[in-house]
């Protein structure tokens, strides 16, 4: 008789760093993702191993070197944002719920100091440390229950839609009513690090765009923004947040530029929610200005300037153009007129080092696909 002849065995596209559905499927024309791993239970071991193995310290966020943004941002700004986060950091700890206060959480290979209180059950806030896996963000009290939960966890990167990616950062659109149990356990982080927070639970009216980084292990949590799905005050931005391992590296107004730009798309103008924190108003009020510097050089020694038109292009409110000029005394009120002055818009421009590396959102995938 004939040897029976053997099936073809299902192989694994080389392409992608884990192994479908939990990986999304990049268009046919673009790069391989990032390098071939091996299996998925070879590489749950590897990454327990290198979160748990006694001989691999932990990265602390206090020890880690700040990017340098010599030359990508003025002196005033970066001096602004210096004297915040100081600020910040010397208010840790007041106010009446100190007693309960989590101390750090252990988020992937780092282990974070938090920085405000989050309303976690009582039992999690009592414990000096938390452990939260980093893709579907669910909480535990040990290693032993996260070694436990990282053998059965499938999660690679958030739910929803990946609708942006370049090398290797992605931002996922995740709808609050589809994927409610994630949304509420990214807003019980997010407290821990933001003052002015206060939604947590009610997630359903919210989009929630959640910037990664692309690795071997999947796509890791760099940081977020979340908006309202109908705002009645064209409010583009409800809460944003970088995690502390990520800032001082440009994240943050890259995704003030995305929100612009989906706001852009729906032919709107739109405006972040109040009150801004400290590190927030600092870092609009640098994107602000580079918006606007681009677009008074780019007219030149014309007569007349629109602050409607200025609105209409860059998608920014007007009165957050007009307080952003009155800011930096660029605006002055002159026989019934509101006149800009020039020569002071070339002074701060000379002072201020554009910041021309401002990443521009090109690679867009699925329904959203265009170039700005």
């Amino acid at each position: 008789t004939p040897p029976k002849a053997t099936p073809p065995q299902p192989t694994a596209s080389p392409s992608l760093p884990f192994s479908p559905p939990y990986c999304p499927s990049p268009p046919p024309s673009s790069p391989p993702y990032c390098p071939t791993i091996p299996s998925s239970h070879t590489f749950r071991l590897r990454q327990l191993h290198s979160l748990l193995a006694p001989h691999k310290p932990l990265e602390f966020i206090n020890n880690q070197p700040e990017a340098s943004l010599e030359g990508l941002a003025p002196a005033e700004d970066l001096a602004s944002f210096k004297e915040a986060q100081e600020s910040t950091r010397q208010a840790l700890g007041l106010g009446g719920s100190e007693e309960y206060r989590l101390g750090r959480i252990q988020f992937g290979s780092f282990e974070v100091d938090t920085w405000y209180h989050s309303p976690y059950p009582r039992e999690y806030t009592q414990l000096p440390v938390i452990y939260v896996c980093e893709f579907c963000l669910k909480f535990y009290k040990s290693t032993d229950t996260l070694y436990r939960h990282a053998n059965i966890c499938k999660w690679r990167h958030p739910p929803g839609n990946e609708i942006y990616r370049k090398n290797l950062l992605s931002i996922f659109e995740v709808d609050g009513e589809k994927h409610k149990a994630y949304c509420q356990n990214l807003c019980l982080m997010a407290k821990l690090f933001l003052e002015n927070k206060t939604l947590y639970f009610d997630v359903e009216p919210f989009l929630f765009y959640v910037l990664t980084k692309a690795s071997h292990y999947g796509c890791h949590f760099v940081g977020y923004f979340s908006k309202e799905k109908h705002s009645a005050q064209n409010c583009n931005v409800s809460c944003i947040l970088t995690m502390p391992q990520y800032m001082n590296h440009g994240y943050g107004k890259m995704m003030i530029d995305f929100s612009y730009l989906l706001t852009r798309r729906e032919q709107k103008v739109g405006s972040p929610e109040r009150p801004l924190s400290d590190l927030g108003l600092i870092s609009y009020r640098s994107y602000w200005k580079d918006v606007i510097l681009e677009y008074l050089i780019r007219l030149g020694k014309q007569d007349a300037i629109s602050i409607k038109e200025l609105s209409q292009e860059s998608g920014l409110h007007c009165d957050d153009i007009i307080s952003t000029l009155q800011f930096h005394g660029l605006l002055k009120y002159w026989k019934g007129k509101h006149i800009i002055l020039r020569r002071k818009v070339g002074v701060v421009h000379l002072g201020h080092v554009m910041s021309h590396d401002r990443l521009l959102l090109s690679g867009f995938v699925g329904r959203t696909r265009s170039v700005v």
